[in-house]
């Protein structure tokens, strides 16, 4: 007769109780990594919206700095600015100039104030202004971003 090696059911049980409270502890270390990652991505948004607004304005003055000259080009798009130099708070302008906004970030335009929620979280935000091309994060943080 052979001998049958195997575990027991204790063994078993005190293995899954183990592995349930581990799980139990890293649940909110990996809940806060991804408001972490939320901050984080809202801060490379801001960035890049600083750069697109200082391209385009960049690309206004060399077009000669007129408050006539409404639209520049950027990369084949052509991106509509304020009388200042700053890409318009729409999709034509700032949107444009952006080339491509990822899905996580959902942008909503009222009155030259785009503001870009991230992930989903409505207090989770990056600001865009058109009348002076300035980009502000206020409430950027983990707790406004799910943490």
């Amino acid at each position: 007769m052979k001998k049958q090696a195997g575990f027991t059911l204790v063994e078993l049980v005190v293995v899954i109780a183990v592995l349930g409270i581990l799980a139990a502890t890293a649940l909110p270390r990996f809940v806060n990594v991804q408001s972490n990652a939320r901050v984080a991505a809202g801060n490379g948004l801001a960035a890049s919206l600083r750069s697109s607004a200082n391209l385009a304005r960049a690309a206004w003055i060399a077009a000669g700095s007129n408050a006539a000259v409404l639209s520049v080009p950027m990369d084949g798009n052509n991106v509509t600015v304020t009388a200042n130099g700053y890409p318009t708070a729409d999709a034509a302008g700032i949107v444009a100039a952006l080339q491509a906004v990822d899905g996580q970030f959902v942008p909503a335009h009222n009155a030259g104030v785009t503001t870009f929620t991230v992930g989903g979280f409505a207090n989770c935000t990056v600001v865009y202004t058109a009348a002076t091309g300035v980009v502000t994060t206020p409430t950027l943080n983990a707790a406004n971003c799910g943490g």
